[in-house]
Parts: C-alpha cells; sequence; structure tokens
C-alpha cells in the first residue's frame, strides 16, 4: 500500500526545514537563517498515530524575490526560478500540502501569492479540492504572537494552525489534522508478481538492460542522461512466473541532481527499491565501480531489499584471463557490507550472459523466502558457539540458549541469549556468516536479533 506524500511548501525562511526535521526525526534538512538555504526537495519517513506518511521538504517559493528587501544565500539567486518550479512539481505529486506562514512576519505579499499559486493548483475531484491545504502557521511561540493568527485567514486556505516546529509546540494538533486529510486507502488489487526494479547511476544501460529482458523496445534509450523521468512497471511472464520489472530515473549524487522534473524522479526511484522485492543494481563496466554504486547499495539495504550487482558494458572491455576476477575482487571490497551479492558481467548492446538475468533474480527472490526448521537453524547456532566464545571487556561471555526464524522477506531469526548486551556487532556478523555457510540466502540481507531469555 503507497503511503501518502506530504508536500511542505512556502516563502523562504518559514521553518519548513526545521518542520521537516522534527517530522521525520531526523537533521537530513540544512536549517540556516539566510533564505535559500533548501535548494534538494528532501524526501523523508514519518509516522504519527500509527499512519505513516512521506513527507517532501521543498526550496522556498517566491513568486517574485526582487520584491524583497531579504538576502539570499551565497549563489542562490540564480536558483529562485528552480526552487520555485520544483515546489510546484512538489505539489502536483502531494496527496496534502502544508502551506508554512511567519507569525512574526505576518501576511506577506508573497505568502498571498502563493495562496494564489496553490488554488489554481487544486483540481475538484468528486467534489473535494486535491489536493488539500493546510495552512500552518510557524513560529508562534508566545501568546502574544499566536493572538495574531487571525490575520492569516486572509489567505482564503481555511483555519491556521499555531505551531512552533523549533519547540514543537501544538504539533500534535497539526498532525492529527493532516492525517485526517489523507485519502482513503484503497485496497489494492492482489499482484503476486516478482517485484524487480532496475537501478543505478544515469546512463548505465538500465533501459536498454530491460528492453532485452523483455525481448521488445518498450522504452526508450538514448545516450542522453536522465531520459528515464518515471519509475515504469513493464508485466511479463517467465515460463509460468508473472514478473514486474521497474525502470528507474539513475540516481545522481545529490549535489548533481539537476533541480526540476528530475529531483522527483529520484524520489521515484527510492520508492521503486521500496516496493520491489529484488534489486538490479546496474554498475558500468566502462567506469568501474564507484562510490554512488556503493551509495545506492546502500539504499537498497536500508530497504532490506535482495539485490544483484549486474556489470554492463561488459563487450567495451578489454580482457584477459584475469580480468573479471580483478573486476570481481573491486566490487566485493566496494560493497563489503554486502558479501553476499551476486555479480553478472553483461552487454545489453551483444546480449551477452543477458539470459542469465532472470533467472538469477528469480533465485535470489525464492531464497528471500525461504524458512528454515528451527532443529536446523539451532544445530548451526550451537555449534558456531562452540567454535567460537563471544567474550565481552568484563569477562563475560555471551550465551545462546535457542534460535527461531520470526519471518521470511527478509529472513529474520531472534537468538534468545543470557545479555544482548554482550553480543557485539563482529559477533553477529560472524553467526550470520555460519548462518549463511549452511543454508546460503544469496542476494538476501537477514536479519538476527538477540533477546535476553526471560
Amino acid at each position: 500500500m503507497k503511503k501518502p506524500i506530504v508536500a511542505l511548501v512556502g516563502r523562504p525562511n518559514v521553518g519548513k526545514s526545521t518542520l521537516f526535521n522534527r517530522m521525520s526525526g531526523t537533521q537530513d534538512a540544512i536549517v540556516d537563517d539566510v533564505p535559500g538555504t533548501t535548494r534538494d526537495r528532501l524526501f523523508g519517513h514519518a509516522e504519527w498515530c500509527g499512519v505513516e506518511f512521506d513527507i517532501v521538504d521543498t526550496g522556498g517559493i517566491d513568486p517574485d524575490f526582487s520584491k524583497q528587501n531579504t538576502p539570499l544565500s551565497i549563489g542562490s539567486s540564480e536558483f529562485i526560478s528552480e526552487i520555485r518550479s520544483q515546489a510546484l512539481i512538489a505539489v502536483k505529486e502531494a496527496d496534502v500540502v502544508l502551506f508554512l506562514v511567519d507569525a512574526i512576519s505576518g501576511v506577506t505579499l508573497a505568502d498571498r501569492e502563493i495562496a494564489e499559486i496553490l488554488r489554481k493548483s487544486q483540481k475538484i475531484v468528486d467534489g473535494v479540492e486535491k489536493p488539500p491545504v493546510l495552512l500552518v502557521v510557524n513560529k508562534a511561540d508566545s501568546s502574544r504572537q499566536r493572538n495574531l493568527v487571525a490575520e492569516f485567514y486572509e489567505l482564503g486556505m481555511g483555519e491556521p494552525f499555531p505551531i512552533s516546529a523549533i519547540h514543537g509546540t501544538e504539533t500534535g494538533d497539526m498532525l492529527d489534522a493532516l492525517i485526517q486529510l489523507f485519502p482513503a486507502q484503497d485496497k489494492e488489487p492482489e499482484d503476486d508478481s516478482v517485484k524487480i526494479a532496475i537501478v543505478g547511476k544515469p546512463n548505465v544501460g538500465k533501459s536498454s538492460l530491460l528492453n532485452c529482458l523483455v525481448g521488445e523496445e518498450r522504452v526508450i534509450v538514448s545516450d542522453i542522461a536522465g531520459t528515464t523521468r518515471d519509475a515504469i512497471d513493464t508485466k511479463m511472464m517467465y515460463g509460468d512466473i508473472p514478473v514486474t520489472l521497474i525502470d528507474t530515473a539513475g540516481i545522481r549524487r545529490r549535489g548533481k541532481i539537476e533541480p526540476g522534473v528530475e529531483k522527483y524522479s529520484v524520489i521515484r526511484s527510492m520508492r521503486a527499491i521500496e516496493q520491489a522485492d529484488v534489486s538490479l543494481l546496474v554498475i558500468d563496466a566502462t567506469q568501474g565501480i564507484s562510490v554512488q554504486d556503493a551509495h545506492i547499495a546502500g539504499y537498497i539495504l536500508d530497504e532490506w531489499k535482495s539485490v544483484v550487482v549486474v556489470v554492463n558494458k561488459w563487450d567495451a572491455i578489454e580482457k584477459d584471463t584475469y580480468t573479471m576476477q580483478a573486476y570481481t575482487e573491486k566490487i566485493r571490497n566496494e560493497l563489503n557490507f554486502m558479501p553476499y551479492v551476486p555479480i553478472l558481467f553483461v552487454s545489453a548492446l551483444t546480449k551477452l550472459r543477458v539470459n542469465q538475468i532472470m533467472p538469477m533474480a528469480l533465485q535470489v527472490q525464492e531464497e528471500r523466502l525461504v524458512r528454515i526448521k528451527t532443529s536446523a537453524l539451532n544445530e548451526v547456532i550451537h555449534e558456531a558457539q562452540d567454535k567460537h566464545h563471544a567474550t565481552s571487556k568484563t569477562g563475560r561471555s555471551l550465551s545462546m540458549y535457542y534460535a527461531t526464524q520470526v519471518r521470511s522477506d527478509p529472513p529474520t531469526f531472534l537468538i534468545y541469549v543470557n545479555d544482548p548486551a554482550l553480543a557485539h556487532f563482529s559477533y553477529k556478523r560472524y553467526i550470520e556468516n555460519q548462518i549463511r555457510e549452511r543454508f546460503s540466502f544469496i542476494g538476501t540481507p537477514i536479519r538476527i536479533a538477540f533477546k535476553a531469555r526471560r
């Protein structure tokens, strides 16, 4: 089920990034007193009263910044139109808009113009304006400032909610009202297909690989990076197995992402990873594995998704007997936090080993769903403990009594011990390696949790 999207919009320096950080429980958005600091649109997760949703923080909309006598951060003046553009894109994609204004400054000309922009962006659907807008008056820290909130009714955006994003004052009431505006979550039709996302940097050949796997030209292929904007779903049958292939926009480093449409394309790619069962991480053989490839692998691991590394354009590499081995070692070194991933060397252009991708992806998906018998798991755990005891700095040893698999997708194991505090992360990695030695779980992350036996 897709989570609702909430867009934070407003003129610069009204506290959008501060509110983003409070709602998401992170410090991901840059906070600065100088307007124009937030240039990128940020994407985060939040939860209130058991309701999960995604937040998009935008740069400030300022319809005519030249009329304002407020300084910009260095180098930001050229970004004003792009910031406004990306904020409007966020509004189009959002289920609810939080329109932030400043209690200290009062209603400004920019606030009035933004309110007009938001009204023009709304559409009547089933007699209701979509997306709904919640007017939030930030920096209402004192009773005097809260008394001035009534003037914001003139914006025509309904009841204003006074809050203090920095102190958290009254944010609970605002969030209560926010989740009431979320659209009803219709039960999505059952989709039992294996969902495979094709992810990677721009121009590594993701669309070409999809066309090869499907056997026809489903998506545009171009040498121009960024041709694919949306996450594109392609349904197919592989033998008797239904598969959904998801071609995604390339994920650049944040500093390299162009303002506007591309920023939201990256967000859609991140959501594709979240919804997939298996991700094909495509690497350009001619460029080698980069820090950004490792970052994308980290995104996949953050979502506990399975992965196959696909090294494309292998036909363009001059090779000798040891080239593939050296390349594999390089990838293993850069992705040392994922030692379990399979690596395929292919060429979408010549179709070299492309026929190995689907069987490997489906094998990885099968491993993701494996359930181990409790007796077999405990045999591995006790043998591992006999071979190597975990001793803490205090001299106390970790004792593992009993283990069970509590879920699959991804495989998750619970081990009952004398004291979870004695389980160092290195010992947890040792136990994971012992489990993999017996049961493989190729391409799939596994979770291990220690719990005190009562």
